[in-house]
């Protein structure tokens, strides 16, 4: 392995149990606690809200629970911070 790939473990794992903010191609926006990844990339979210485009109301989302997102699908993964 790389030292770049150590550096990018050690970046997800000081992120474990942070909330993500993963947007999807479909426009689907998922906000969860991150869990794991998997060796395929696949991220695991828990406690995770959805939100759909286009919905008239942007603040609610539809919780969902325990997600697991394929890394295929991912347009844009951010942590969430909180001020």
């Amino acid at each position: 392995m790389s030292n770049i790939s150590f550096r990018a473990l050690a970046m997800l794992r000081s992120t474990l149990n942070q909330f993500y903010r993963i947007t999807i191609q479909d426009g689907r926006i998922f906000i969860g606690c991150f869990v794991c990844i998997d060796k395929g990339k696949n991220m695991v979210l828990a406690n995770t809200e959805e939100f759909l485009p286009g919905a008239a109301d942007k603040t609610k989302g539809r919780f969902v629970g325990l997600v697991m997102i394929p890394w295929r699908w991912v347009v844009k993964a951010e942590v969430e911070v909180n001020m």
